[in-house]
């Protein structure tokens, strides 16, 4: 185990770690997704519904209930890295706190 990692050198550590893996069943959004996608990191993401937006087409999408496709997926994460980490980086670009904004702002609009 390392230390806890500092700011400036976890962005760094993370990009040289195996894939995300998160068989999650229940969740309101996914942003430890969104968060090892901006590193850098493969992901493996649960193909509950609710990891839909979060995951985008930049993930791999296993059955949590299924412990040999989540398996089979990280096999299949680690073979393609350098193509997940790209698409996971232009997925997690899209989510800005920019664009958070704007979108609350268009819904509060919308409704007046």
């Amino acid at each position: 185990m390392r230390s806890p990692l500092r700011p400036s050198t976890g962005g760094r550590t993370s990009r040289r770690c195996g894939p995300f893996v998160y068989p999650s069943r229940f969740e309101g959004f996914g942003i430890p997704v969104i968060e090892a996608m901006a590193c850098g990191v493969p992901c493996v993401v649960s193909s509950h519904p609710s990891l839909d937006e979060a995951s985008g087409d930049a993930a791999l999408r296993a059955d949590p209930d299924d412990p040999a496709a989540l398996a089979e997926a990280v096999h299949e994460a680690i073979a393609r890295r350098d193509e997940l980490v790209e698409r996971g980086l232009e997925h997690a670009g899209r989510f800005t706190w920019l664009e958070t904004g704007r979108i609350h702002l268009q819904g509060y609009a919308d409704a007046l």
